[in-house]
Formats: C-alpha cells, sequence, structure tokens
C-alpha cells in the first residue's frame, strides 16, 4: 500500500511541477538529432556526478527560457554506471529544471557514441548543437562558460 501511495505522489507531484526524465534508447536521440525542425536542437550530455556537467546547467536553462529558436534537451548518462532512474528524477526535481531531460537507457558508451557524433571520445560534458535546416552541426566536449552556447548556436545558424 505504501509503495502505491509513493507512486501517486510522484506522479501528482510531477504533473504539478512539470518537467519529468524520460528513460530513452539512442535512437530517440537519433532521431532528436536528424528530425527537420524549424528550431535549433542543443543537446547535452551529463551526469549527476560530473562536477563540470552541473556547473554549465544554468546556461543550458537559460537559453531554454530565453531562446524560442532553440529546442535544450539534457541526456543523462548516469546509467551507465548507476542503473537507477529515481536517483536522476529527483535531481531533476531538485535542480527545478525546465529543459527536456532525458535519460539515456544505455549501458555500453562503446556502443553508442559514435551514433551520436563520430569525433566524440566519451568525455563529458559534452553538447551537441544542430540546424537541420542549415545543415550545420556543433560539437564540443569540454565545460561550457558564458557566452560559449551562445556563440555555438550563431555558428549553426
Amino acid at each position: 500500500m505504501r509503495l502505491f501511495l509513493v507512486i501517486i505522489l510522484i506522479f501528482c507531484t510531477q504533473s504539478i511541477f512539470g518537467q519529468t526524465s524520460k528513460l530513452v534508447k539512442v535512437g530517440v536521440l537519433k532521431d532528436l538529432i536528424e528530425k527537420k525542425s524549424d528550431q535549433i536542437q542543443v543537446i547535452n550530455f551529463w551526469a549527476t556526478w560530473c562536477a563540470p556537467c552541473i556547473k554549465e546547467m544554468p546556461l543550458f536553462e537559460k537559453v531554454h527560457e530565453t531562446r524560442p529558436d532553440v529546442q535544450v534537451s539534457l541526456v543523462s548518462v548516469d546509467l551507465n554506471l548507476d542503473p537507477n532512474p529515481a536517483k536522476i528524477h529527483k535531481f531533476v526535481e531538485r535542480k527545478k529544471l525546465k529543459s527536456t531531460v532525458y535519460i539515456l537507457d544505455e549501458r555500453d558508451p562503446n556502443v553508442w557514441i559514435d551514433e551520436i557524433e563520430k569525433s566524440w571520445e566519451g568525455a563529458i560534458p559534452a553538447t551537441l548543437i544542430v540546424n537541420t535546416k542549415t545543415g550545420k552541426k556543433n560539437f564540443v566536449s569540454k565545460e561550457l562558460h558564458e557566452g560559449d552556447l551562445e556563440k555555438l548556436i550563431d555558428e549553426v545558424k
């Protein structure tokens, strides 16, 4: 009975406060990268244990709030080391993230990294910016600082 009440409470809390994180396979991300869109796609790969990832998150949230021409997706790669999505859900709630949050449900990075970006060696944070209208993209595998994200977005216009 307690488990049922906890599940109901979690569902109601997520409905009231909005953001939830969704478990996805790499195919969903590939579709996001390749799907024709009027918005520029910003896809950031991060983990709850990665200090530089957490430090740069406000940059993505700011773009999400201020740029209607940009769709921000935050992709957690935590399940590779700790298969407990509840920790990520709690993190998203605690940080009050508004961007779309995905939890990558893949355990072997050697299998899926090349499907996202051939030049990616696997380090995080990593960010992929894609403009399907122009065919341009940017990929960086480092911590971003104030102004970096906007510059990368402008380069794919």
